[in-house]
């Protein structure tokens, strides 16, 4: 219950800083909106600030014309003058409403249509930007509390050692006698066979001496002490034996607050970068017909790593409401409809063949893509939660 609390506020934080960047840009270029909404209908209660009268007044429940299937911009403006704030019952995220950002009103001045194009990218990819200044600001403020990190190549000078560095695992491929044996992200590597292990070179010098021979890991998860065994070999696509996972010589460290959000900015620019790598290798995998290099997750996944994050410590937590940042703002710039890159492409055509693409070609191509998106999401579930069993 705890996990699923603390994933539903992380998600929440993300989703609504992502709508944030919609709403001030589009305010700023002068665009009408229309509402606001903390979570997703149906609303619980709203409120607006009257244009005449000056007063904040509250409506509880829907409203009359949101009982409508589809509601016009001066529908909703005629029961609600100024622009709605509203509170709904499903706590994940929230949403802005554009005038004319689907093409009705677009003739309108204050319309999402009407503006010009580079005003339209930019309010499309505000969300994005939002998310990248999200996590670079969690991880200014983790650095300056102690965060994890990569210590392999040593740190600078003026980093401050808060914990000394430990084999720690950063991801478990699939498939993989790691991945059978039940190792998972965050545990941490103390020895092979009752050998201490202190780096990831004395780790992979033992496994290369132990091809085809079980061996005996010994790790800590937590507070708890587990010994797992595991039987090096070489992975396909491999040429040296190994156990199928990711390391690195993890300690925590910090910084003066002055330095800590430089580089919190810095990690996460670097952060989006390997992401964006990350997406490259998934998909000429998966058209090469290799198969997954490494494990995706759905949202019972991501509550999974997250729950997992929070019993790690907080600094843990942190790093990974920044990746998770990260991941929302890469994966809504690319160009695929129904997402905001998606959105963009269009305008880009539009600008490219010199007249705007048909708003039912649009709309046909977002829909599409949102069907497809959501079954994906429900295949990638399906399958979190059958390994959760």
């Amino acid at each position: 219950m705890m996990t699923l609390l603390i994933f539903i506020i992380i998600l929440g934080i993300l989703v609504l800083g992502h709508e944030f960047g919609h709403f001030v840009t589009a305010r700023m270029s002068g665009m009408k909106v229309y509402e606001f909404g903390f979570g997703y209908p149906p609303r619980v209660f709203s409120f607006y600030r009257d244009p005449e009268t000056k007063k904040i007044k509250i409506v509880w429940g829907k409203g009359k014309s949101s009982l409508k299937k589809t509601i016009s911009g001066d529908e909703q403006q005629d029961e609600f003058p100024g622009m709605l704030w509203s509170i709904n019952l499903l706590p994940i995220g929230g949403f802005v409403r554009i005038k004319g950002e689907n093409g009705d009103e677009a003739q309108d001045s204050d319309s999402f249509g009407s503006k010009k194009a580079w005003q339209r990218v930019v309010v499309l990819v505000a969300g994005v930007t939002m998310n990248v200044i999200l996590a670079g600001v969690v991880l200014g403020i983790g650095f300056m509390a102690g965060l994890p990190a990569d210590m392999s190549a040593g740190v600078d000078a003026s980093a401050i050692v808060v914990e000394e560095p430990s084999v720690v695992i950063q991801q478990v491929q699939v498939d993989t006698p790691a991945a059978e044996a039940g190792i998972q992200f965050g545990d941490k590597l103390v020895g092979l066979d009752g050998v201490k292990i202190a780096s990831a070179a004395q780790m992979n010098e033992y496994i290369d001496a132990h091809e085809g021979v079980e061996i005996v890991v010994h790790i800590m998860r937590g507070e708890e002490e587990l010994n797992v065994m595991v039987t090096p070999r070489i992975i396909e696509g491999g040429q040296d034996p190994n156990i199928g996972v990711a390391i690195a010589e993890a300690g925590v460290i910090r910084y003066p607050w002055y330095i800590a959000i430089y580089k919190g900015f810095v990690a996460a620019f670097f952060g989006l970068i390997n992401i964006f790598i990350a997406f490259y290798y998934l998909l000429k995998n998966l058209i090469l017909g290799q198969g997954l290099l490494f494990d995706v997750a759905g949202p019972v996944g991501i509550a999974t790593i997250v729950g997992q994050s929070a019993r790690l410590g907080f600094s843990y937590l942190l790093n990974v409401t920044a990746m998770l940042s990260l991941s929302l703002a890469a994966i809504n710039i690319l160009p695929i409809p129904a997402l905001d890159g998606g959105r963009v492409l269009f305008i880009l055509i539009g600008k490219i063949i010199r007249r705007p693409v048909p708003m039912k070609y649009e709309q046909l191509a977002h829909t599409i893509g949102f069907v497809l998106l959501m079954g994906l999401v429900v295949v990638v579930t399906f399958r979190d939660v059958v390994k959760l069993f």
